[in-house]
């Protein structure tokens, strides 16, 4: 009870519109497949350019497929390639950031110039790179991305896994003969897990913008899925005959990215210790010249 407690003034803290977005982003990205009034795929080419009807409540591209749908379908194709990369991403980091947290010396220093490397090169043209190697797809890019994000969660677990180990409890655990697995996977790794995934929320935004750039660019994920890049990159020649087919997509993918900023950006101040305001700093400071005067 006390945890879910938690979680509910967390959620309270935050602010509401980023968090509702961000949960109608996942929402349809999750039943995407059962609440798309159409086939995102399915084409008409009679209803070409069509307008907001009874029957595409948004219009319908130059080949006839619905806009709604496709933007809800599109929700699912970025939330899993989202999660994937994420997934990918922060195991690697994690793992190569707690490790050299823990074992320091000339093993954090090795691993540490690696990440320093990676840090160096700008994760978009790590992607593009890898995917001129790899070659264009969905699972090329999805490596590309991770290989590009890694890095980032690498140098905060390791920030967070040095602090740990510098803990008074962890060095009462080596006396009393712990386990360097047991510290490891019941005390380093949980808490630096918990701190990744603040940078995990604040990048969440940075990978969809990614996944929808490189669709944007022909180089991630291939027509006929739908994806929010592609519908612009699909919609571009027809921007004068029917600007809403490429100023929908882009609203729905600047809304995704904004929450999920902001809702990062909220977790991560939430973490941090705030300023006691005055009148609390005087009413203790009274308290104590109180109980200082009674113990004299």
């Amino acid at each position: 009870m006390r945890i879910l407690r938690e979680f509910l003034n967390a959620l309270r803290q935050m602010p509401r519109l980023a968090l509702a977005t961000v949960l109608v982003f996942v929402a349809l990205g999750i039943f995407a497949p059962y609440i798309t009034p159409h086939d995102p795929n399915a084409q008409d080419l009679l209803a070409a350019h069509a307008g907001p009807s009874w029957q595409h409540w948004l219009g319908a591209d130059h080949l006839g497929r619905d806009t709604l749908s496709r933007l809800i379908a599109s929700a699912r194709t970025s939330l899993v390639g989202m999660s994937l990369v994420l997934i990918l991403a922060l195991s690697v980091g994690v793992t190569i950031g707690t490790i050299a947290g823990y074992r320091r010396g000339w093993v954090d220093e090795v691993l540490m110039r690696i990440v320093d490397v990676g840090l160096a090169m700008p994760s978009l043209i790590v992607a593009l790179a890898v995917i001129g190697v790899f070659g264009t797809g969905y699972w090329n890019m999805i490596l590309a991305l991770a290989l590009a994000w890694w890095p980032g969660s690498a140098r905060i677990s390791r920030a967070v896994a040095a602090d740990v180990m510098n803990r008074p409890h962890i060095e009462s655990l080596r006396v009393l003969g712990a386990s360097p697995a047991r510290i490891y996977f019941h005390h380093l790794l949980p808490t630096t897990i918990g701190a990744v995934l603040v940078y995990a929320t604040a990048e969440a935004a940075a990978v969809a913008l990614s996944i929808a750039t490189l669709s944007f660019l022909g180089l991630g994920i291939q027509p006929p899925t739908p994806e929010w890049g592609q519908m612009l990159v699909d919609a571009l020649p027809y921007l004068e005959e029917v600007p809403m087919q490429v100023i929908l997509p882009g609203l729905v993918l600047t809304a995704v990215v904004v929450g999920f900023n902001l809702l990062g950006e909220s977790i991560a101040l939430n973490r941090v210790p705030m300023p006691l305001p005055r009148r609390v700093i005087k009413q203790r400071r009274a308290v104590s010249a109180l109980w200082q005067k009674v113990s004299s």
